[in-house]
């Protein structure tokens, strides 16, 4: 799940982060993939190693007092 979840959130974001740069530019595929490429790389461990500190937040929000 994460491997999926981290593919889709950097390429919605990433594309929409060069739209907003460049706009609708002929070569935005050129511009977008590298941007992608880049922001996976960062992205996927990042989640990896914030998994178990989501979890333990939430579990701590919402435990039965």
């Amino acid at each position: 799940m994460p491997l999926v979840l981290s593919i889709l959130m950097t390429f919605v974001v990433s594309g929409v982060s060069t739209v907003k740069m460049i706009g609708f530019h002929p070569d935005i595929i050129s511009f977008w993939m590298p941007a992608w490429g880049i922001s996976w790389l960062i992205a996927f461990p990042t989640l990896l190693g914030a998994i178990p500190v989501a979890r333990r937040i939430v579990q701590a929000v919402t435990r039965p007092a």
